[in-house]
């Protein structure tokens, strides 16, 4: 009976072992491209020295565009903006990276920004189209509600919206009113209210765009589509309140680009009548490393990636470089590690991964995989 009960118990640990085998382990960084004129999403697995393998291409809707990642990395979405409007949900394997679809459901109109809430909770949605911006609830199992919470009219073409590091303010940016919409946010209910003052006015044809908050919370950068700076602003922890602390510019000095218009007015009535656009600086997206040491942004026209190093202290941003990149790159990302930056192009049926020197905030360029056309959105997700 002993010898027998022995061997049950090694039968039992050699079946768990081959168990444990199999499954799929749970580590892995998966990299997702969402490509506008092919309506899907790209996935990839990237290795830890940066190489990516190509995986599965997701059919979502057509002119898919932003995405976001729930905090706890259990959820991915995407917003169409094709009639109807929606966002879908996808539920994502941390195995494999794999998306499974959750939920389609409408929005309130077409919305080239989403984020969600620091608790996955509630989703955000920016119209740069209808000058507003949305909350949708979002429940445990990822899906996000029919209806929406709030629709709130701001300035013109807002841009994005994003809650700060403690969940307590939200900021929206009006590229065509020069505005930094500032709110109250409460995480129980899901309800924007407006702070007070409501809006800080920025200088005039700033055309603020996107924006990223420092780790500590001390800080929120703000890209200028139009003049391809960013603006350091400091961030009153217990009011939520934006003070402008400076500017750095992401042109290096020999550009010959000049100041841009809002995208969209242009030969619209009664707005500027057209003109050739081929020289506007037209900058589109920032990003900063985990660690807060470099700062990165998008400029299309040229086709271009700068770099900044940031002073932890002050906030003050200085420019170190640019490299070229995709063709008119819109959206890129950066590892939840630090390592690398993936860049995408509407342009370019390729995405390029560049290593991130760790010292100097360099960007070398690894190597260039094929994507969709019309790429323009990038998240990555870790489960290392």
């Amino acid at each position: 009976m002993k010898a027998y009960a022995t061997l049950r118990r090694g039968i039992t640990v050699a079946a768990m072992a081959s168990m444990l085998a199999a499954a799929p382990a749970l580590a892995g960084t998966f990299v997702y491209v969402s490509n506008a004129d092919d309506g899907d999403i790209g996935t990839y697995s990237m290795q830890p020295d940066g190489k990516l393998l190509p995986g599965a291409r997701v059919k979502v809707a057509g002119v898919v565009m932003p995405m976001a990642l729930s905090l706890d990395r259990r959820f991915l979405y995407a917003a169409s903006r094709s009639k109807p409007f929606s966002v879908h949900a996808y539920a994502i394997n941390p195995g494999t990276g794999a998306l499974t679809h959750l939920s389609s459901t409408p929005t309130a109109e077409s919305f080239p920004y989403i984020s969600l809430d620091r608790t996955g909770r509630f989703l955000f949605g920016a119209s740069y189209g209808a000058h507003l911006v949305s909350v949708n609830a979002v429940g445990a199992d990822g899906r996000v509600a029919a209806e929406a919470l709030q629709v709130v009219p701001v300035g013109r073409n807002a841009h994005s919206i994003r809650v700060d590091e403690s969940n307590k303010f939200a900021y929206v940016p009006t590229l065509g009113s020069d505005e930094m919409f500032q709110f109250n946010f409460d995480a129980k209910s899901g309800r924007l209210s407006s702070n007070t003052p409501a809006v800080f006015l920025m200088k005039p044809a700033t055309g603020p765009r996107h924006f990223v908050t420092s780790g500590d919370n001390r800080f929120l950068y703000v890209l200028s589509e139009l003049q391809g700076t960013v603006t350091t602003f400091a961030l009153d922890a217990r009011t939520g309140l934006l003070a402008e602390v400076s500017a750095a510019s992401g042109l290096p000095p020999e550009s010959k680009l000049v100041p841009g218009a809002p995208r969209g007015a242009v030969g619209a009535p009664g707005g500027p009548p057209p003109r050739n656009t081929d020289n506007d600086i037209w900058a589109a997206d920032i990003h900063l490393t985990p660690n807060g040491r470099f700062l990165y942004i998008s400029e299309r026209t040229t086709s271009t990636l700068a770099a900044f190093s940031v002073d932890g202290a002050s906030g003050k941003l200085g420019y170190l470089s640019s490299v070229p990149t995709e063709r008119q790159p819109r959206g890129f990302a950066i590892d939840p590690k630090g390592r690398f930056l993936v860049a995408s192009g509407e342009k370019s049926e390729t995405i390029s991964v560049y290593a991130i020197d760790q010292a100097s905030g360099a960007l070398k360029l690894l190597d260039k995989y094929p994507t969709g056309k019309g790429a323009n959105w990038i998240e990555i997700v870790s489960f290392d």
